[in-house]
């Protein structure tokens, strides 16, 4: 099921329910776990791309594993929040999923994510090839964080 808001996602999570964030790329999936309050984003690994069915068999085993109960699949838009090709990819990536596992995921706007966390990263003084083996899966973080950020958490 396709929801269209945190707040969607929200209700449609059982408590200690965990999200998934994921940061499609063309070559690699970045993939973040949330704690069980949904309040901080982890990166987890990344996932070298293949056929869609393998991915989502590999995904579908670390869903069971974590307790992950919804994804949040990163929306790259244009910079004037049009839809290209990648948003459009992205889309179908989420539709054959939810096709593939029953469960909530929210497409979020993921504009300069890949960016900023490189920005941090070279800040930070890490070699480029350390940044390359690890700035999809902390994108991923960063696009999770930012659904976490927008009131997502389990309130007590």
């Amino acid at each position: 099921m396709i929801v269209k808001t945190p707040a969607e996602m929200a209700e449609a999570l059982k408590p200690g329910e965990r999200l998934f964030g994921l940061d499609l790329g063309e070559k690699t999936i970045g993939i973040a776990l949330s704690d069980i309050l949904r309040t901080v984003a982890s990166p987890l690994q990344t996932l070298p791309r293949t056929k869609f069915s393998a991915d989502a068999k590999i995904l579908v085993a670390l869903i069971v594993k974590h307790g992950v109960g919804g994804l949040v699949i990163g929306l790259p838009l244009n910079m004037d929040g049009s839809e290209g090709p990648s948003a459009q990819s992205a889309r179908a990536f989420a539709r054959n999923f939810d096709a593939h596992r029953a469960m909530p995921i929210l497409l979020w706007d993921e504009r300069l994510s890949t960016a900023a966390v490189t920005r941090t990263l070279i800040d930070a003084d890490m070699s480029r090839a350390r940044r390359k083996a690890v700035v999809d899966k902390m994108a991923a973080a960063f696009i999770l964080q930012g659904v976490l950020d927008s009131r997502l958490q389990v309130r007590p």
